[in-house]
């Protein structure tokens, strides 16, 4: 099997093909989907004893950025498909063993706040819930949702693991940007989820993944979750420049709509300035993933990473903020890419794990405090 960024290249030309009929549909085209599949996204984060690649986090950055470039709906459900196939890593040996029972390319989608309740009998728990804005739910094998589960002080919340037979779906998903993630709600009445399904989410965010072998299981989610959201807004900045640049230089050379003397430093600067603050955006993702790739983050590198991946976001959407708002009338047109990467930078940075200021006060809460 190719390496992802080589095997990445073969699905951009399909998913910039699909990128105007997956806003119209609100959901991507199954080609895209499955090509997603084959490039090896779901089997990123696999563990190698299922026939996964258990690889960097370094390694994913560049092919979720390329499909962002074309279409960030896709970008977003590839980055997903692969971090959620880390985080079933954290389920039991049996639960493990049944999800990718059929190979390492199940689809899983994930639903990470606890809106369900689970309540405990003979072998498990009784499931119920219902959890809004589930990427790519539709083409799913399995879903890992959050519930909150009783506890000897307070609930606590569990993340369990249900196949596509026990839950519905409800199409609920219209938006103003990231159109074709198809991200509606997910649906489950009183299932039962045997015990090999259910780990808690504290084990999770501490990094104690079950017979961990490889370095992407150790790594704390605070650390590194803001990178699977935070990287296809990178994309979306990349391809906004791309659709912006050769628009700008057919006015630098002349004709009707040239550009004057007098303007054309500001565009200079536009383009320079743009460009430079997705460079700095793409270097901060970049550290993130090689703290993690490294293994043993210590907790100040946790609550660092968590706010680069946020002031990441919010860069990158400044430079798009850029480009759309110099770019005039033009780039407001349904037909124009450039007001798709905007709208979908815009509501791909909105997700709470990009928020800056939750990150910033923990981050600075540890740094404070001198560890």
């Amino acid at each position: 099997m190719p390496d992802l960024l080589t095997a990445t290249r073969d699905v951009v030309e399909l998913a910039a093909k699909n990128a105007a009929d997956a806003e119209t549909n609100r959901r991507l085209d199954p080609e895209v989907v499955r090509g997603v599949v084959e490039a090896g996204f779901a089997r990123h984060f696999v563990p190698t004893r299922f026939g996964g690649r258990a690889a960097t986090f370094t390694g994913l950055i560049e092919p979720v950025a390329v499909l962002g470039e074309v279409c960030v709906s896709t970008a977003w459900c590839a980055s997903l498909t692969a971090a959620l196939g880390r985080m079933t890593a954290y389920l039991p040996g049996e639960g493990q063993d049944e999800v990718w029972s059929g190979g390492p390319d199940a689809l899983i989608v994930g639903a990470l706040m606890p809106l369900g309740r689970a309540e405990p009998t003979d072998g498990g728990w009784r499931l119920s819930g219902s959890w809004p804005f589930v990427s790519i739910v539709e083409y799913s094998d399995w879903a890992l949702v959050c519930a909150m589960v009783p506890g000897a002080d307070r609930p606590q919340p569990w993340f369990f693991a249900v196949p596509r037979d026990t839950y519905r779906i409800a199409d609920t998903w219209h938006t103003m940007g990231m159109r074709g993630t198809g991200s509606n709600t997910l649906i489950l009445d009183d299932v039962f989820v045997p015990t090999g399904r259910g780990c808690s989410r504290e084990s999770i965010a501490s990094g104690d993944a079950v017979a961990a072998e490889a370095i992407c299981h150790t790594v704390p989610m605070r650390a590194v979750n803001g990178l699977a959201f935070a990287v296809p807004v990178l994309g979306a900045a990349r391809g906004a420049a791309a659709a912006w640049t050769p628009w700008v230089a057919e006015k630098l050379t002349g004709g009707p709509n040239a550009i004057s003397a007098l303007d054309r430093g500001a565009y200079e600067q536009t383009l320079a300035r743009a460009h430079g603050e997705i460079d700095a955006a793409q270097l901060l993702l970049e550290r993130v993933a090689r703290v993690a790739d490294a293994g043993n983050v210590a907790p100040l590198a946790v609550t660092r990473g968590s706010r680069d991946c946020a002031l990441a976001a919010e860069t990158l959407v400044a430079a798009t903020d850029r480009l759309f708002t110099t770019a005039g009338t033009r780039a407001q047109a349904e037909n124009n890419p450039l007001q798709r990467f905007w709208r979908d930078a815009h509501a791909a940075a909105s997700h709470i794990g990009l928020q800056f200021g939750t990150a910033a006060s923990a981050y600075a809460a540890r740094l404070l405090a001198g560890r």
